[in-house]
């Protein structure tokens, strides 16, 4: 098979695993709370990451790294796994799936207002444009459709969707940076993660409300959400001529769960979804010349 057909297959089936992560969010959280999700699924994800180093042979490059290194992930593990997905599944909790997802699809907005203060970078007219689109979409989904009324239907959970982008838009800049071979990064940024995330569930998590019914979903999340999606998108990028090219596909990932939102879980998308989630959707494609900006910056 060519490379760039290997590459679409790899990000396609990236795609496809993330665009079903929404809906088992929802369908865990009915048996367990949102700690002891974070705790099992990342537990889960260490396990099959550590696998794949086996598989890779590439154990050694853990055993020779240097303490600095080493701390670098364990920060890298708080921001993400820990508190990026601490914030979202309790927005997932208190949210309905359609509007949790969407709002958490702010991501690349944030990255770029980001980029301001962390990068100096300026904000073009064009990324302001961006920005305020995006923005727009944010509100109707918030609104439920009535963005003039600044009437919130759920502010806390709004918020808390909304603020997980910023998390993983913190996350994105400062793993840009750590040099270290990609699955070695995953395994122990959710090594550590999985370690925090256990302090907080023996902690705060009341046990009476775990059922094991909610197993098969979390041990779902934690490969196709946290291990080995990541495994098919560095694949799909490594075969590629152009990371444009496959990077494209992605926007294709909220509408696909939306349809399994609405066919799995039942819940019945909304018009200000639909055009919150366009809104989104097209700040987004407009400032993406900002995110290659950003990106050959870092090289």
């Amino acid at each position: 098979m060519p490379n760039q057909k290997k590459a679409y297959f790899f990000a396609i089936l990236a795609v496809i695993c993330w665009s079903t992560v929404a809906t088992a969010f929802k369908i865990a959280l009915k048996s367990c709370d949102f700690l002891q999700l974070l705790f099992f699924s990342s537990l889960a994800s260490s396990i099959v990451l550590f696998l794949i180093l086996v598989f890779q042979r590439k154990l050694f490059l853990i055993r020779n790294m240097r303490r600095s290194s080493f701390m670098q992930s364990v920060f890298l593990g708080f921001l993400n796994p820990f508190l990026y997905y601490t914030i979202l599944f309790k927005a997932y909790s208190i949210l309905p799936a359609q509007e949790a997802m969407t709002l958490n699809y702010t991501w690349p907005v944030m990255l770029v207002l980001l980029a301001i203060p962390l990068l100096k970078q300026s904000l073009s007219l064009k990324s302001m444009l961006a920005v305020f689109i995006s923005f727009t979409g944010i509100f109707i989904i918030s609104t439920k459709g009535h963005p003039m009324e600044f009437n919130f239907s759920n502010a806390l959970g709004d918020g808390l969707a909304v603020g997980s982008s910023v998390i993983w838009a913190l996350f994105w800049i400062y793993n840009v940076k750590d040099k270290k071979d990609d699955v070695v990064k995953l395994f122990l940024n959710f090594l550590s993660g999985c370690i925090f995330s256990g302090i907080l569930m023996l902690l705060f998590s009341d046990f009476s409300e775990f059922s094991f019914t909610a197993l098969p979903a979390i041990v779902y999340i934690g490969i196709f959400e946290m291990s080995v999606t990541f495994v098919f998108w560095l694949s799909a990028l490594k075969y590629t001529k152009s990371a444009d090219k496959v990077s494209q596909l992605i926007f294709f990932s909220p509408f696909l769960s939306l349809i399994f939102i609405h066919f799995i879980i039942g819940e019945n998308i909304s018009a200000s979804t639909l055009i919150g989630l366009f809104f989104i959707t097209l700040g987004i494609i407009i400032q993406q010349s900002s995110l290659k900006l950003f990106q050959r910056k870092q090289k």
